[in-house]
Formats: C-alpha cells, sequence, structure tokens
C-alpha cells in the first residue's frame, strides 16, 4: 500500500459538482492498493499516518502528529499511485489491485482511522473526483508499506 499524505489548512472532494467530503486543518491522504495488499498493509499505513509528526510544535519543529493537535483527515481512494512509467509514455496500471480487493482493504483503512476519534471525511471509491486542497507548507511526504519478499 502506498499512501500521500499532505498536510492541508483544508481540503474537500467533489464528485458530479457536488462536495461529498471536506476537512478543515489536518491530512489528506490518497490512498493505493497494490496487487497482493492484505489487511497487514493496511494497519501499518493507517498506525504511520495517524502518528507521523509533521505538524509543528511552538518551537516550529516537527513533533506533532494529526492526533496530537486533534486535525481532521480526508481519505481518497487513487489507484493511479501504482501507475509504472519506467516504459513507454503511458502509465502501466498492473501493480494496482483490482476493485474488489482494494475496496474493502480501502474501507478498512477508513475505518481504522475513524477509529481513532478524528473527523474523517471520504471520497467516493471508484468515482472521478476533483480534489481541492491548500496545502500547507508545503508538506507533502509518501508513506509505504513494502511487503517482505519471499
Amino acid at each position: 500500500m502506498r499512501a500521500v499524505i499532505q498536510r492541508v489548512l483544508e481540503a474537500s472532494v467533489d464528485c458530479d459538482g457536488t462536495t461529498v467530503g471536506q476537512i478543515g486543518h489536518g491530512l489528506l491522504i490518497l490512498l493505493g492498493v497494490r496487487t497482493g495488499d492484505t489487511s497487514a498493509e493496511a494497519d501499518y499505513l493507517v498506525e504511520k499516518c495517524m502518528n507521523l509528526r509533521i505538524f509543528t510544535d511552538a518551537d516550529g519543529k516537527f513533533n506533532l502528529s494529526v492526533r496530537d493537535i486533534e486535525g481532521e483527515v480526508l481519505v481518497v481512494s487513487q489507484f493511479t499511485l501504482y501507475g509504472d512509467t519506467r516504459k513507454g509514455r503511458r502509465p502501466s496500471f498492473v501493480d494496482a489491485a483490482r476493485p474488489d480487493v482494494s475496496e474493502p482493504l480501502y474501507d478498512q483503512f477508513v475505518a481504522r482511522v475513524r477509529a481513532t476519534g478524528l473527523k474523517t471525511e471520504t471520497g467516493i471509491f471508484g468515482a472521478m473526483m476533483r480534489v481541492n486542497l491548500v496545502n500547507d507548507g508545503p508538506v507533502t511526504v509518501l508513506v509505504e508499506r513494502e511487503r517482505p519478499e519471499g
């Protein structure tokens, strides 16, 4: 699994001209699921994302997590995070998990984020969406859980 995490002042996601998820200060998480991912990868990513210290303390140091600041979270599914651009000019998405696998893992990820008690919003899985955000910093990081080989 792979997550692109953006520290935001605000973010929203629209489908068909309707806002379906909207947050204030917190994290926008774009989440991709790879073929072969399991609930173990989802659990790892939730723990990592919710405790990642990318918010500043009184001294301006990255010492606080979204949980520490009681921020909000917007999670948007994005299979294109597994686009392989090494060959040719069109990305290959063979590493992205099929929807019947990725949607339950996405739902598990969202449920576990919600279980932290933070306000959690989402897009609509598999839909064409417009994501709007005001990146704070800007701060954008990639978090990934590589499966053990073998």
